[in-house]
């Protein structure tokens, strides 16, 4: 069986471009998080109970099933409000049926909750980058890119790279001497 680390690498070696390639799952925090029933002690039922409603959602929402997966993590949300993970997968899942307003609400409170600072915020600063580029608001994307990036995303300072003119402007350069050497018969001015 593949540990959450075996599965992070084989992401990020399949699927290089994806944002959430380089975090892995939250297995160190959840073993240290503190989950109160309604005697005090630890709970890790409940926890164990919201772990599977999250894990049902996010496969839903993989397979297409967007109102499944809003109902899952919903349901995961109310059994533990605190839990910062099932907001930032909710707002994938609002994200996908066009609730953006809904899915930036989601991150806001996932980054409240885990204080922005672990995995679960730097998937939050990407997830969040992205719905601000998507939008236009290139400054705000750019700072939530830096925070991701600062949390240990390559993803995000790949975007940054991609997002600073000079090094657009690099790029489109280095392409041209690429095609003029491959096709030095070829002239124009592209």
């Amino acid at each position: 069986m593949a540990t959450a680390k075996d599965r992070a690498v084989l992401q990020t070696i399949f699927n290089p471009n994806t944002p959430f390639g380089n975090v892995l799952e939250l297995a160190e925090e959840e073993a240290v998080a503190q989950v109160q029933g309604e005697d005090g002690t630890l709970t890790s039922e409940l926890l164990e109970q919201v772990k599977d409603l999250e894990l049902q959602g996010v496969l839903a929402a993989e397979s297409g099933d967007v109102n499944t997966a809003l109902e899952k993590l919903s349901q995961a949300i109310q059994l533990l409000p605190e839990r910062a993970s099932c907001y930032n997968n909710r707002a994938q899942a609002l994200r996908l049926k066009g609730d953006v307003a809904g899915a930036l609400q989601d991150l806001d409170t996932a980054l409240h909750l885990s204080r922005g600072t672990g995995p679960v915020a730097c998937q939050c600063f990407m997830q969040r980058g992205l719905v601000n580029l998507l939008q236009g608001h290139e400054e705000e994307a750019r700072h939530d890119f830096e925070q991701a990036a600062s949390l240990g995303s390559t993803f995000a300072r790949r975007q940054l790279v991609l997002m600073n003119p000079y090094s657009a402007l690099c790029n489109r350069m280095l392409l041209e001497m690429m095609r003029k050497l491959q096709n030095p018969d070829i002239q124009g001015n592209s």
